[in-house]
C-alpha cells in the first residue's frame, strides 16, 4: 500500500508496512491474525508478505 493518503498509486501487497494503521488492519484481517502476531511473524521473517504468508501457514 501506498504509504500516503493523498498520492493515489497501485497499493504495494508485496510488503507490510507495521508503522501505517491501515495496513495493518488490512493485513491483520486479510491474514486472520491479531496484531501482536502479525508484528512478531515480521519481527521473525521480515516485512515481506510471501515470507509472513509462508511462516503463518507452516
Amino acid at each position: 500500500m501506498t504509504d500516503s493518503l493523498t498520492k493515489r498509486g497501485k497499493p504495494d501487497r508485496s510488503k507490510i508496512n507495521m508503522s501505517v494503521h491501515h495496513e495493518v488492519h488490512y493485513w491483520t484481517k486479510h491474514l486472520k491474525v491479531s496484531k501482536e502476531e502479525l508484528q512478531k511473524t515480521v519481527d521473525k521473517v521480515g516485512n515481506s508478505a510471501a515470507a509472513v504468508r509462508k511462516e503463518l501457514a507452516g
